[in-house]
């Protein structure tokens, strides 16, 4: 298993390059997780499920692929409603920011 340290903490929690900032459905930007954590508790049903649904898991990929977080995204694949995938995410970012406070 990958350990965590305070750099890689930093890395996942820091805003990604503008190319590879996540689009919304709805047309909203985010460009970290604690964007995503704060869009997932206020965006649409419409939009939560343009991205999440049998075909497609978007929001995980995007944790995956672009913001680095391997652990998260699997998390991700497993939620099957905003509010499940809000705490998921708000949880790890707690996390995230303990690892770094404490090195």
């Amino acid at each position: 298993m990958f350990k965590i340290t305070k750099a890689v903490a930093e890395k996942i929690l820091a805003d990604v390059p503008q190319e590879k900032r996540f689009r919304c459905h709805d047309g909203r930007v985010l460009k970290s997780l604690p964007e995503l954590e704060a869009e997932l508790k206020v965006m649409s049903e419409e939009t939560f499920r343009y991205h999440l649904n049998d075909t497609k898991s978007d929001f995980s990929n995007w944790v995956r692929d672009v913001v680095g977080d391997e652990t998260l995204s699997r998390k991700l694949q497993k939620d099957t409603n905003r509010a499940q995938a809000a705490k998921r995410v708000a949880d790890r970012i707690a996390w995230l920011k303990s690892k770094i406070a404490a090195a």
